[in-house]
């Protein structure tokens, strides 16, 4: 009987055409769904909107064009939310297609028994092994690493939960096809595809209220639900696997105790610019991410007890598992020769108690009986450790595996915290609460008025006073107290939770060392830290401190004031009780604003390099906090590449990096998806970490005198492009006119999207535009400027400047010579190649029609236009590619296809913006609903604009 599921793809056949089938059949499916929900007619138009958008783009039809423009112009405003919902819901089906057909793929190469692709780890570990890393380095990368992808809300999350629900069953189902199916399954599988669609199209997609901090918190912990709490802990036992497979024996001294991929988490903990979170979302925030491991640790428990069903009367246990089974409170006879469920009956008493300690408010089966709660999450894993210890003695030890290994590792890796949960503030805030404190305690009349040495000097005496600064019999105003409670809260926190959930503090705009010593003397004042009396050493300090540094000036300082931080020497033991270890985060998205994507990339390297040279000095290992964002303008792009092109000795087995926005869900929405994005940060960990690549030797094979000539070129052309950016942004007049009528940003700012204000003061200054909205806005306008803005002009005058020396085609072979051997100079050309591939001119131009002012609008679109193209001729003269995307296929295919169904969404959001803007319609909520839901349906066509 033939199978219906979909085709084997055969030596020679387009391995696309599964991909096809898929879309065909969900757009199919959205047709008539379409059809049975709005009518022939709304189906007829948005049929037609398709047919001639696909015309437009893949056979460059003028006349399409224009027919495209009148279809648009003449809906009626109840027919154009029928057909942007028809095309936003056509991106999403389609980003879920994508994501199973690389599922597909990738299980179609393992099936083949090919080699293991780059990436994977045991791609990494064949590397190192032929590069002469043993088994012992190995070992010790994963005992002492610290991967951690720390999940953030940004105002550029656009998904609702019960869209992701929804999504998540269509995406299940959709795998479902690809295995053997009898016709019935098959009809059965589509009528539930079809019911789920219509779902999606009865479900509001907007937000109508403002998201608030705890809708975040939620929003984020599905993502466990989804992925992280099995895949995590999968990743490990493939490891062990890998690491068995290339060096022999079973790999378990890898990965069986260490914890070296945990998560960490900024939402209800960051609170730069969000006065929204405070003392209470905080502790709200660890409440619920307790309730959700806790209670996936009760699930299993519960489905353990009932696999785990060995009678004494067959097997021997060991006396230790007899020991923990006579200590439950199962009394029934007929488990009496049961001792694996008496115990975990036992177990899951505990673990109920610990979770109503943790504030837990319902726990869904009761317990037996009575039982003391888990102290810590160790004395649970401790117990965990002693079923699967007597299983291995007694033949038992294929019943590991199957839960009881995973829920062993879950226990070790997620604690009873789940994630880490980061402090975030501004260092001016901590400037004012300090000075208040100073004021009336009488010790320092105008703090702020101070300068630096001096300010240090005083905040180092007052660390050595054993006497509080805050009285309670003082009245302080509500940013004190706030600030000050939210540091108590922390202190809660960690007694409560264990000392993962909280340890790390960062401050935002670090800008001098006094930014970094208050944070210490306000730890000081509630707990956190503690000094010896009559010493300059720290007797306890809980939480790390973690300068932030983010504009250009501030990277270019980074690592003098780290220097200076670590000669302090209550810093230095400080640094000493932390493990010889200090973390230091790069701010990818303000620099980027700041000062462009050529010169951001280049002063993020030479901050890196500085940094090691500084750390290497001090005896200190340094640990890089990467705050990227998802677009290339903040520092998006493949986390995989980026990783390896580090510059060497800045990765070391120890990396923190942001997930935000839309690139959660495009990354970790999916379980195998998830899995392969883990395994990705991990291998590029260990291959950045081990590969040999002594510093002096320069970086990707590049000798050491062709890397400083590179590094030299890269200087001249990163200040170039520097003078290039700032002069369109910051020095034009009217640009920022410009910017807010010829892209949503308006719009976006209305959108209740993230809990957090758009700008960080109530102006049009593009200075105090969140650099997240900056971003966002330009993807959706189609430009992408902050993604390779001023690089065409920086090359275009070093190439014909006489004066730098060279001919100019023997400097243009140095670029190609850059390009084909410097990781950093190829992973930021790749990464520009892809923004121009999501760029379209012709669409921006509509976007810039929305400019009021015909000169200004001519001048500045035309002076971006021809530096747009001009960069794709620099970039192809570099490259040798005359297309963009020639070394990823697949992703040029991605974006072609996906292209011809997002066109109708960027026409439709200019002809609302216009509406609502200029026309009568600017009171009618149906516009503002069509604006809101075409910024949904390009940012998920997109996938990384945010």
């Amino acid at each position: 009987m033939d199978n219906p599921a979909a085709p084997v793809v055969q030596a020679g056949a387009d391995k696309d055409a599964p991909l096809k089938e898929d879309i065909r059949l969900l757009g199919r499916l959205l047709g008539d769904v379409l059809r049975d929900q709005e009518g022939d007619a709304v189906f007829d138009i948005v049929e037609t909107i398709r047919q001639t958008a696909v015309r437009f783009r893949r056979d460059d039809d003028p006349d399409a064009g224009e027919e495209l423009a009148t279809l648009l112009h003449k809906l009626t405003r109840d027919q154009t939310i029928s057909v942007v919902r028809a095309f936003s819901y056509f991106s999403h089906l389609a980003n879920i297609a994508e994501d199973q057909h690389h599922n597909r793929r990738r299980r179609a190469h393992l099936l083949q028994g090919s080699s293991p692709r780059s990436g994977s780890i045991g791609y990494a570990l064949g590397k190192l092994a032929e590069a002469g890393i043993g088994r012992d380095a190995v070992d010790a990368f994963f005992r002492d690493a610290l991967i951690s992808p720390v999940l953030t809300a940004h105002p550029t999350e656009v998904q609702r939960k019960s869209i992701l629900d929804a999504e998540h069953d269509i995406a299940r189902l959709l795998a479902e096809r690809d295995l053997p199916q009898t016709p019935k399954e098959r009809r059965r599988n589509e009528q539930l595809l079809h019911a789920r669609i219509a779902t999606l199209w009865q479900t509001r997609m907007l937000r109508y209220s403002k998201l608030t901090v705890a809708d975040e918190i939620e929003n984020a912990l599905s993502y466990y639900r989804i992925t992280f709490l099995r895949e995590v802990p999968a990743l490990y036992d493939d490891i062990e696997l890998e690491v068995a497979e290339q060096y022999g024996g079973d790999g378990s001294a890898s990965a069986a105790h260490a914890s070296f991929l945990q998560m960490g988490s900024w939402i209800g903990g960051d609170r730069d610019g969000n006065p929204n979170v405070n003392a209470d979302t905080m502790r709200h925030a660890l409440t619920r991410q307790s309730t959700t491991i806790l209670d996936f640790y009760l699930d299993e428990v519960h489905a353990l007890g009932a696999e785990l069903s060995a009678s004494t009367l067959l097997v021997k246990v060991s006396p230790a598992l007899e020991q923990l089974a006579d200590a439950s409170p199962d009394a029934s006879p007929h488990r009496s020769d049961e001792p694996y469920r008496r115990a975990l009956i036992g177990i899951y008493a505990r673990l109920a108690a610990t979770a109503r300690e943790l504030g837990v408010g319902h726990i869904l089966r009761k317990e037996v009986g009575h039982a003391a709660p888990y102290l810590d999450p160790e004395l649970f894993a401790a117990d965990l450790e002693v079923l699967a210890d007597s299983l291995r003695q007694n033949h038992g030890a294929m019943l590991i595996q199957p839960r009881l290994a995973g829920l062993l590792r879950a226990a070790r890796i997620f604690g009873f915290h789940l994630a880490s949960l980061d402090m975030r503030q501004s260092s001016d805030i901590h400037e004012r609460v300090l000075a208040e404190l100073f004021a009336r305690a009488g010790v320092e009349a105008d703090y702020a008025a101070l300068n630096e040495e001096d300010k240090r000097a005083l905040i180092l005496r007052e660390l050595a006073q054993p006497r509080p600064l805050f009285s309670p019999y003082e009245s302080y105003g509500d940013e004190t107290n706030s600030e000050l409670a939210i540091l108590r809260c922390a202190r809660e926190i960690r007694l409560r939770y264990g000392p993962r959930a909280i340890r790390n503090y960062i401050i935002s705009h670090t800008e001098t060392v006094s930014d970094l010593l208050e944070v210490l003397l306000l730890q000081k004042e509630t707990g956190l830290m503690r000094i010896r009396a009559g010493s300059a050493t720290a007797e306890r300090s809980d939480v790390m401190v973690i300068p932030l540094f983010e504009t250009i000036p501030d990277l270019q300082r980074a690592a003098g004031i780290m220097d200076e931080w670590m000669a302090i020497p209550l810093v230095a033991d400080i640094i000493e009780k932390q493990g010889r270890l200090q973390e230091v985060m790069l701010g990818y998205s303000d620099s980027n604003k700041d000062g462009g994507f050529l010169t951001s990339n280049w002063e993020l390297y030479q901050a890196e390099l500085k940094l090691v040279e500084v750390f290497e000095q001090r005896q200190v290992k340094l640990r890089l906090f990467h705050g990227r964002g998802g677009t290339v303008g903040r520092g998006g792009g493949p986390s995989y590449d980026a990783i390896r092109a580090q510059p060497p000795g800045t990765v070391n087995g120890q990396i923190r990096l942001t997930e935000q926005g839309e690139i959660i869900a495009s990354k970790f929405s999916n379980p195998e998806i998830g899995r392969r994005n883990l395994e990705l940060l991990v291998a590029a960990t260990l291959e950045a970490s081990l590969t040999p690549h002594a510093a002096k030797d320069g970086a990707g094979g590049v000798d050491a005198g062709r890397l400083q000539r590179f590094e030299s070129v890269m200087a001249e052309l990163s200040n170039r492009a520097y003078k290039a950016y700032r002069n369109l942004v910051y020095e034009t007049p009217g640009f920022t006119d410009y910017f807010f009528e010829a892209t949503p940003i308006a719009e976006i700012a209305e959108l209740n999207l993230g809990s957090r204000p758009a700008s960080r003061k109530s102006t049009r200054r593009i200075e105090d535009l969140r650099a997240i909205p900056w971003g966002f806005s330009w993807g959706q306008c189609r430009l992408l400027l902050p993604g390779w803005f001023g690089f065409a002009s920086s090359v275009t005058s070093w190439l014909d400047d006489a004066s730098v020396g060279g001919e100019r085609e023997a400097k243009l072979e140095e670029l190609r010579a850059m390009y084909r051997d410097w990781p950093f100079f190829a992973t930021l050309l790749s990464n520009m190649d892809m923004v121009l591939a999501k760029t379209d001119l012709a669409i921006a131009s509509r976007y810039a029609g929305l400019v009021s002012d015909a000169g200004l609008r001519e001048r500045i679109f035309r002076r971006i236009s021809a530096e747009h193209g001009e960069t794709i001729r620099c970039l192809e003269a570099i490259t040798g590619a005359s297309e963009r995307l020639a070394g990823n296929p697949l992703l040029a295919r991605s974006i072609q296809n996906r292209f011809a169904y997002l066109d109708p969404l960027n026409h439709l959001q200019v002809e609302l913006i216009h509406r609502r803007r200029k026309l009568a319609d600017n009171a009618d909520p149906r516009v503002h609903r069509g604006i809101h839901l075409s910024i949904n349906g390009v940012a998920a066509g997109l996938r990384n604009t945010g």
